[in-house]
């Protein structure tokens, strides 16, 4: 079995931004996945924000990830970052509010596919890796259509200390929703960057009405088609800016 290095090149800033290369793709040249902090850091419990929603959508049109004290998901599409809150109801957000994990990229896809009729998360996955199937080939990821069901999290702010990520997503509010127009955006990351990144796929849902959204945990796709835009280069950014505290 070929032995793929996790990084080609690692260049440390000042102000603490790690640059990386993942090597392994066989794809063509493709696009660059910004993140803020490590996945490590927050299943560890470290939920203060790094950065500001202003300062995240300079990296990224498209992504996801989550809010100062772990105050629900993110969704960022089409350059306009929005909340879903653990009550349910989603709202876009200010640019001065901070961000302590997210994943974003400037989103060119390079491939796209119609999904068909009753496709779900694991045949969706199956689909994708056909399309790009270098596993250890990271992917920024967009499914829009009519959704005939949707079922997602969000996560309720924190309080300090706060606790591991295990415990704070042991039973969070979960909605359902049936016959939705909207979009998922994800990303998929190779299984030897767990620490850094979430491994395998990780999807956000916001609705065409912008009223419903959150992490994934199942749908089933009535029509659509999904996006998808091989990605070689890993910014990985570290610094808290002005903003954090």
């Amino acid at each position: 079995m070929t032995q793929y290095p996790v990084f080609q090149a690692l260049r440390v800033s000042c102000a603490c931004v790690l640059a990386l290369i993942l090597t392994g793709c066989a794809s063509p040249r493709g696009g660059t996945v910004t993140q803020v902090s490590t996945f490590h850091a927050l299943s560890s419990g470290d939920y203060d924000g790094r950065i500001s929603c202003a300062e995240l959508l300079s990296h990224g049109d498209t992504g996801l990830g989550t809010f100062d004290r772990l105050d629900g998901e993110m969704i960022v599409l089409s350059g306009t970052v929005y909340q879903a809150r653990s009550d349910g109801g989603v709202r876009s957000v200010r640019g001065d509010v901070r961000v302590p994990f997210a994943e974003v990229a400037h989103f060119s896809p390079t491939v796209s596919v119609p999904v068909q009729w009753g496709c779900g998360y694991r045949s969706l996955e199956d689909q994708l890796n056909t399309l790009v199937p270098d596993q250890d080939c990271p992917c920024a990821i967009r499914v829009t259509g009519r959704f005939s069901h949707v079922r997602a999290r969000s996560v309720p702010a924190q309080g300090k200390p706060y606790p591991p990520l295990t415990v704070a997503i042991k039973d969070p509010p979960v909605f359902d929703a049936a016959d939705i127009p909207g979009t998922l955006v994800g990303f998929r990351a190779p299984l030897y960057a767990r620490d850094m990144t979430v491994p395998g796929y990780h999807c956000h849902f916001i609705s065409d009405n912008r009223r419903y959204g959150g992490h994934v945990l199942d749908f089933t796709l009535e029509s659509g088609k999904a996006e998808v835009m091989p990605c070689e280069r890993f910014l990985l950014l570290l610094e808290r800016n002005s903003t954090a505290k």
